[in-house]
């Protein structure tokens, strides 16, 4: 089952990944995480935006190329004899990413365009699904999830120098 997607494209940037790209790298990912019908929202942003929300979020005044912000659903009390819908549970969150830190990324680290906004898509999703690289142990295991999706892709691994 394929991943339901919310795109948003807030940039000038002309070079961004297609609604398809983005998808076939979600359902690629839920996949091989073993997942379906999850849903969630990717907003491609131009700098002034990633800049404010790092800066309103993480208290972090600067550009970045990725953030997540995973659904929290709230505790709900509900009338005896009314269920929650099972589909809230599916929302995964939001993924903001800067077309333009990707696209300069991609340049000064030698690598594909597209294959650095797979690569950051795949990175926030995963942070959506609770994967993170604080700890080290953390960062191997995440990284090494990343890889082998990428792997998939037939895409290079992009913590090996070229």
């Amino acid at each position: 089952m394929s991943a339901i997607l919310d795109l948003q494209l807030a940039s000038d940037c002309t070079d961004m990944p297609t609604q398809e790209e983005i998808q076939l790298w979600l359902d690629t990912l839920l996949s091989y995480q073993q997942l379906t019908d999850k849903e969630m929202t990717v907003r491609i942003v131009d700098d002034a935006e990633i800049q404010q929300l790092n800066q309103q979020y993480r208290g972090k005044d600067t550009v970045t190329n990725v953030l997540s912000f995973p659904f929290e659903m709230p505790e709900l009390v509900l009338p005896e004899g009314i269920e929650m819908d099972e589909s809230i549970s599916n929302f995964l969150g939001d993924i903001v990413i800067s077309a333009q830190v990707v696209k300069q990324e991609s340049k000064q680290q030698n690598k594909l365009l597209k294959h650095h906004w797979a690569h950051m898509l795949i990175h926030g999703t995963l942070h959506l699904l609770g994967y993170d690289h604080i700890e080290e142990q953390e960062a191997e295991e995440m990284e090494s999830i990343e890889i082998a999706i990428l792997q998939k892709l037939a895409i290079d691994d992009p913590y090996h120098n070229h």
